[in-house]
């Protein structure tokens, strides 16, 4: 039986044509791939929607020109360093005391949600605003802001407080850091506060009093009712 074989002659043209056809179209899919790809990173690398740190349940120390200057409770701190302008946010509500030179609280203040802007050293708060100082003086608003290079804090909400004797309502406010010396834009309302009920421990102005009756009834809580 004969076997009969044929040969095959390929053009070089053809073979560089193929060689050409198979270049391109592997530098245009990897092309395909990589655009694919960096759109991907790009949309988790993101600074202003990515924080470079989280911390949970946290407690500290925050110094001020190499002073202890307050003490902060969270139950979520993110940090959005990488921001072109950094802040950290705090959704989950923050407590915030503010000591003296000796390290004794002077105020506190809290909110259901706040945000500090690091260049700017100011704090935002929103939402169930409450603060107290010293001679126990309660303020609730919706919104404040908290300048530490002015040692000022102010609204331009209204504004809500309960003092020893009396009550006072108005809208908006400027005060010193530790609440002491404030001043209402327009005040609305002056009302009396009701009497103590007979044979109820007085509440003086000492940090022993402010700290177990502002401090714990407004502090976040945990489970079993403690702050």
């Amino acid at each position: 039986m004969n076997t009969i074989c044929k040969k095959i002659f390929i053009s070089p043209l053809a073979g560089i044509a193929f060689v050409v056809i198979f270049v391109v179209t592997t530098v245009f899919l990897s092309s395909c791939e990589k655009k694919v790809k960096n759109e991907v990173v790009k949309g988790f690398t993101d600074p202003q929607t990515v924080p470079s740190l989280r911390s949970l349940d946290v407690t500290t120390l925050i110094s001020d020109s190499g002073i202890t200057r307050y003490r902060i409770k969270a139950k979520e701190w993110l940090m959005y360093e990488n921001a072109k302008e950094p802040y950290w946010l705090f959704p989950k509500g923050i407590y915030v005391e503010k000591f003296d030179e000796n390290f004794h609280v002077d105020a506190f203040i809290m909110g259901d949600t706040a945000i500090f802007y690091k260049y700017k050293q100011l704090w935002e708060l929103k939402g169930n605003v409450k603060m107290a100082n010293l001679q126990d003086e309660r303020f609730f608003t919706e919104l404040l802001f908290w300048d530490q290079r002015k040692r000022e804090i102010y609204s331009d909400s209204a504004i809500h407080i309960e003092k020893v004797d009396r009550i006072i309502e108005g809208i908006g406010f400027v005060s010193n850091e530790p609440m002491t010396q404030y001043t209402i834009n327009k005040t609305t309302g002056i009302f009396p506060m009701k009497s103590p009920v007979e044979g109820e421990k007085q509440e003086s102005d000492s940090l022993k009093n402010v700290r177990n009756t502002n401090a714990q009834r407004y502090a976040p809580q945990k489970k079993g009712g403690r702050p």
